[in-house]
């Protein structure tokens, strides 16, 4: 993969927002067409953010946050709190409407975890 750089979920939501093209996104040694007018930043239609508070669970436990009727995960995020709280995962579902999160504590057998997910109309 020399000489490609990958774009992550939040990268390609900040492109899309900003209005960046894929090829000047995806390589930035490519040189920039002049423009007339600045492009106004894409809207991405039903944009919406959901949110599982910190809640305590047991070790390894999932925590999933969806997407409401009709919408799809675009991105999404965990966080695990405690005096030693580790983040063992943070992925979508496989079915694409919400995102997961889990994690863990070396010295208790709980962690608090919250979920984020954002999401677009389909």
């Amino acid at each position: 993969m020399r000489g490609k750089k990958a774009l992550g979920a939040g990268a390609l939501v900040l492109a899309l927002m900003s209005g960046v093209g894929w090829a000047q996104a995806a390589d930035s040694k490519a040189p920039a067409e002049p423009k007339a007018a600045p492009a106004a930043p894409a809207a991405i239609d039903g944009y919406q953010v959901v949110r599982l508070p910190n809640q305590n669970v047991p070790n390894f436990q999932r925590r999933v946050a969806y997407c409401p009727g009709g919408k799809v995960a675009i991105s999404g995020g965990a966080e695990a709190q405690g005096s030693d709280a580790i983040l063992v995962g943070s992925f979508p579902t496989d079915d694409g409407r919400g995102w997961i999160g889990l994690g863990r504590q070396n010295r208790y057998g709980d962690v608090g975890i919250s979920v984020y997910v954002i999401c677009a109309n389909r």
